[in-house]
């Protein structure tokens, strides 16, 4: 309790979690039903947050938006987090050449946004939401690299590294051994924080109708679709919109209080 943004920001990551799953089992409407007759109502008691220009309920369609979050989310972290740390670890481990080679070319991935790989993968392959996790994640790399090797090569440093290896233990053992789980606390912050930066990734690349296709709902797809009524119904927006505010403030408030408490240099401490 002495943490209360961690405990916020972990509260408000539940409840994403919650209703992604709730969804599959449970909506207060049928999510794809269309009812013409319904269209455009306000929040009510019949619907909580109203209705969308085709007459589907507003709540359930925030409930099924939450999975494509969490999808995109997930996908594209782990493939940061995967790609990203292998590729610091090796500069890392190797030195010399082999490391100015990685971190030039995780250089030059940092010239490809997100917004901009996603609409290459769309040119090529359509737009989808495969397409947005992977355009997500690839943007992700290069972070993670570059975290993964500075804190690498502190671990390198370190005296028991240097009594590890006078003992006759080569890169790999090392690397695996002793360096990775020492900034594994390092990485675990940085894929929280890299989490939130996905949602909104998401929701921008929906919006532009580069993400997640119809029918499946989509957070961002619902801004997109509701700019047109916002002086009608601006409950269209105001909905989804709070939905990203409370996801990407969640996993920013988790992200900061994991940091505070892994690292010791700020009060923290396990």
């Amino acid at each position: 309790m002495k943490r209360p943004g961690l405990i916020a920001g972990a509260l408000l990551v539940a409840l994403l979690l919650m209703a992604a799953g709730l969804s599959y089992l449970w909506t207060p409407w049928p999510p794809f039903e269309m009812a013409m007759a319904d269209r455009l109502q306000p929040p009510s008691w019949p619907h909580w947050m109203g209705t969308d220009a085709y007459g589907r309920d507003i709540a359930s369609q925030l409930l099924l938006g939450a999975r494509a979050s969490i999808a995109v989310g997930v996908a594209a972290v782990a493939i940061g987090l995967v790609a990203g740390t292998a590729i610091g670890l090796l500069a890392a481990a190797r030195r010399g050449w082999t490391e100015d080679l990685l971190m030039r070319l995780t250089d030059l991935g940092l010239a490809f946004p997100a917004l901009l790989t996603a609409v290459a993968l769309t040119a090529v392959y359509g737009p989808g939401i495969g397409n947005a996790m992977l355009a997500i994640g690839l943007y992700n790399v290069p972070t993670f690299a570059r975290i993964a090797r500075a804190g690498a090569r502190s671990v390198w440093a370190r005296d028991f590294v240097r009594a590890a290896k006078a003992t006759g233990r080569g890169p790999w053992a090392i690397t695996f051994v002793h360096v990775l789980p020492n900034i594994a606390p390092l990485l675990l912050v940085q894929a929280t924080v890299r989490f939130g930066v996905a949602i909104l990734a998401e929701a921008a690349l929906s919006y532009l109708g580069l993400g997640t296709q119809p029918p499946m709902p989509s957070w961002g797809r619902m801004l997109s679709e509701a700019q047109t009524l916002m002086s009608t119904a601006p409950w269209l927006a105001i909905f989804p919109g709070a939905a990203i505010a409370m996801a990407v403030l969640g996993v920013n408030l988790l992200g900061d209080g994991l940091r505070d408490w892994l690292d010791p240099r700020l009060g923290g401490g396990r």
